[in-house]
């Protein structure tokens, strides 16, 4: 938890985050002590920290649960068009103190625990990760919840409660060690099981088609058991739901299985069907064509077009009688119905990462759906159009094996398409193997949706002293408005303001060295350029581009040990999935690395390289406030948007990045001026493709600091006891890089000067994170969300509340 102060009485002086009156904090007590005795059956003497948590756990969540039953009674009489979010990951992180924001209790539970004798902080460190996410997919799904419930629609997150989330990392040896995530192994306060609306969800079996139809036999069913999380606004009294499937075996064993004594194999056959919800596939950007990611997709599925057909029968609209039909046009509407309800949103250009699965294990799985497909792509492609053109648009692929594009399917089965970022929504209908046949038969179906992050927990949450300043100067509309961040600019030359950010950096840079020398066992400099590259770790996120960075600022530093140097301290954090080799061996070259140059005495603290172990959303809320530079350096047109990029901006980071994903808009909304950009557009990237290519050799033989650097990983000097360690990365580098590190090696480091010489002068520096500050506006998911709302989904936002629990509803 990031707190702008050390002390107690200080912490409550934030005006942002809400007010202690004696009253509530005398209830809050009262509460905390009830759940204490009553729910964990424990007192003062036996009670530890963990206990603690859950007990103020639901005294807060007493505060969420009259908001939730109203929220939904409000829905039932105004009967709004609703929205249905379906994600296979929903990153949420820890939700005692977003609720406390969110709710404006923050200030009274400090005060009661204060109170109590307890420590706040302490006690929010007992709450495990819901780490139900890879990265910023999941990340950006919880942050749409967010900004959802507080624009007032009526919106329900969809997905999987896996047993075990994304995995804990562990750096053994320089090396990462995997380890299962056991989030759920004390608890979860904030979800309810709803048994009651438990839904069958049938796998395998068989079609037969007779004369009445056609009828899918022989399935295997598994229940999808629902757990409802509440999803507060903020400080709007309306909290939406967030309902998670878990996977259950039926319990109608059959008996005469226990008559021939396999009744206890039948019982751990239940397993089988279980494990569809065990745990999260640890994959980012890449499609691993294994038959339970099928089965986890189709289960989420439909489970929740079961759910959400219930709620449409149970609602106003749907209750009224409707004029039925003739059963001859039902395919036609069903299909009609599906488009219309439908939208999908795009999140990635890159090839390996686009779904396409083999039709055998389809059929295997889904029968009667793969039939239905192959209905769908023979009307679809009843169109005039060359050969070409339909083999490229066909939803299903030919070749050595036959596979189901889902991507194709998705567009056309959807009444809108979207990418991420304008770049990424440009290259989506512009690149002949992504989407541009389709966009040239539908143009209007394709839209642009940037990304956005929400400002409670990004801002207001986990950098309160940076609100509080920012609040001073123009009041807090800005946390449910974040283009009121525009008016700072009156105030780029006042030399208190400055003041008043450069003094807020620094406390949170203060606090996250000691969290790291606390945690990490390692000891940095505060006054150094804090310069992160958090996020999962892939080729195409160019972690390797930093790596030669890091070396060649090493050898200069070797090289004239008497010169003033810009000290840095860079840090890389992220997770790489299990089964990919390269990115393990990237972890390792960042460590390898960090061996080094940390114990070099000539180097001192001018230079520390360190990787961050387990980065996650908690760690994220750590670190991203003590950022002096966010390196967001893909090659032109890999990343679809970035969503890391826009937290460190509002967070008073400088960004040194290519003209990629969210970037550029955020170099246009702060002004190019005020980011470091360099290196090839994707114009240039796609030029050297179709001219005469890209060359490593070239680059490796013209430049000698990049020579000196490749040559030093080659020779072992990083690994002196294996020598060839990094020989496969090497090779990677010079002979198969597709994502043109080299090419951008010149310009890189070039630009890495410019920043150094930037941050010798605090002043203009800070002058230069308030233009990147108030520029923020645009990248608040708040805008993203009522952009869908309007565009996408014929919903109004509404900023109104709703009445409390104790109010009537009107």
């Amino acid at each position: 938890m990031s707190k702008p102060f050390s002390d107690h009485d200080k912490r409550k002086q934030i005006s942002v985050r809400g007010l202690a009156g004696v009253e509530n904090v005398a209830e809050l007590k009262v509460a905390f002590n009830r759940h204490l005795h009553f729910t964990l059956v424990k007192d003062r003497n036996v009670a530890n920290k963990r206990d603690y948590y859950f007990a103020l756990a639901n005294t807060v969540r007493d505060h969420l649960v009259g908001r939730w039953i109203r929220t939904q009674q409000y829905y039932y009489e105004k009967d709004p068009k609703r929205v249905y979010y379906i994600s296979l990951e929903f990153y949420m992180g820890r939700t005692l103190q977003n609720t406390m924001v969110n709710l404006a209790l923050e200030n009274a539970c400090d005060e009661a625990i204060y109170q109590l004798g307890l420590d706040m902080e302490e006690l929010e460190d007992m709450e495990e990760d819901a780490g139900l996410g890879n990265g910023g997919l999941g990340r950006l799904a919880a942050c749409f919840l967010d900004s959802m419930a507080s624009l007032g629609l009526a919106a329900y997150g969809y997905g999987i409660r896996y047993e075990f989330g994304i995995f804990n990392q562990k750096i053994v040896n320089g090396w990462q060690v995997e380890e299962a995530d056991d989030w759920l192994r004390y608890g979860n306060p904030w979800e309810k099981a709803r048994p009651e609306y438990m839904r069958a969800v049938k796998f395998y079996g068989r079609t037969e088609h007779t004369p009445d139809g056609v009828k899918w036999v022989d399935t295997q069913v598994v229940l999808a058991l629902p757990y409802d999380t509440p999803i507060p606004g903020y400080r709007n009294n309306i909290v939406n739901t967030m309902r998670l499937w878990s996977a259950k075996a039926p319990c109608d064993f059959n008996l005469k299985d226990f008559n021939v004594g396999g009744y206890i194999q039948a019982v751990l056959d239940r397993n089988l069907c279980e494990n569809i919800s065990r745990v999260l596939y640890p994959n980012d950007n890449f499609f691993e064509g294994k038959e339970l990611r099928l089965k986890q997709e189709y289960f989420v599925v439909a489970a929740t077009l079961q759910d959400v057909v219930r709620r449409f029968k149970a609602s106003k609209f749907g209750s009224r009688e409707v004029v039925r039909t003739d059963f001859a046009e039902l395919p036609n509407k069903a299909w009609d119905v599906c488009v219309r309800t439908c939208a999908y949103t795009n999140h990635t250009v890159l090839p390996e990462a686009l779904e396409r699965w083999p039709i055998d294990l389809f059929h295997h799985l889904l029968p009667r759906h793969l039939e239905i497909i192959f209905e769908i792509n023979h009307r679809f492609m009843e169109f005039p159009g060359d050969h070409d053109r339909m083999r490229r648009m066909s939803l299903i692929e030919e070749g050595g094996c036959k596979k189901v594009n889902m991507a194709h399917l998705c567009i056309v089965g959807s009444h809108a398409v979207n990418g991420v970022a304008r770049i990424h929504s440009e290259i989506l209908i512009a690149t002949l193997y992504v989407f541009k046949d389709f966009y040239e038969l539908d143009p209007h179906k394709f839209q642009n949706k940037t990304n956005g992050i929400t400002p409670r927990r990004w801002l207001v949450m986990c950098n309160p002293g940076l609100a509080e300043v920012i609040a001073e100067k123009i009041g807090e509309e800005f946390i449910r408005d974040l283009d009121q961040l525009k008016r700072l600019l009156k105030f780029i030359n006042d030399d208190a303001f400055i003041r008043d950010i450069a003094k807020v950096k620094q406390e949170n840079k203060l606090k996250f060295a000691v969290h790291l020398e606390e945690h990490y066992k390692v000891k940095i400099n505060p006054q150094s350029m804090f310069d992160f590259q958090v996020k999962r770790i892939h080729e195409y996120k160019r972690q390797l581009l930093n790596c030669l960075h890091m070396i060649t600022y090493y050898n200069r530093i070797k090289k004239e040990p008497n010169k003033h140097w810009t000290p840095r301290t860079i840090m890389v954090g992220g997770k790489a999935a299990p089964g990919y080799h390269t990115a393990k061996m990237i972890i390792r070259l960042i460590t390898a690395i960090g061996e080094v140059v940390n114990h070099d005495p000539v180097v001192g603290d001018r230079l520390k390289v360190i990787f961050l172990e387990n980065y996650r959303v908690t760690l994220a809320e750590k670190a991203i406030p003590s950022a002096d530079l966010s390196e967001q350096i893909s090659t032109a047109g890999t990343e679809a948007s970035g969503t890391g990029n826009m937290k460190f901006m509002l967070n008073g980071a400088l960004t040194i990045g290519t003209m990629d994903g969210a970037n550029v808009e955020m170099a246009e909304e702060a002004g190019e001026e005020n980011l470091f950009i360099f290196g090839m557009r994707v114009e240039d990237v796609d030029a050297m493709d179709a001219g005469k290519g890209y060359h490593a050799s070239e680059y490796y033989n013209r430049i000698p600091e990049l020579k000196q650097a490749m040559d030093q990983i080659a020779g072992g000097f990083f690994s002196p006891k294996q020598p060839d360690l990094f020989k496969e990365l090497v090779d990677l580098l010079m002979h198969h890089d597709r994502f043109k590190v080299f090419a951008d090696y010149e310009a890189y480091i070039k630009c890495q000067d410019k920043v150094n010489q930037l941050y010798k002068n605090p002043k203009e520096w800070t002058k230069m994170v308030i233009h990147n500050i108030a520029g923020c506006g645009k990248f608040s998911s708040d805008r993203t969300i009522a952009q869908y709302a309007r565009e996408i989904w014929g919903m109004e936002p509404s900023l109104e509340k709703i009445p409390a629990p104790d109010e009537k509803l009107k």
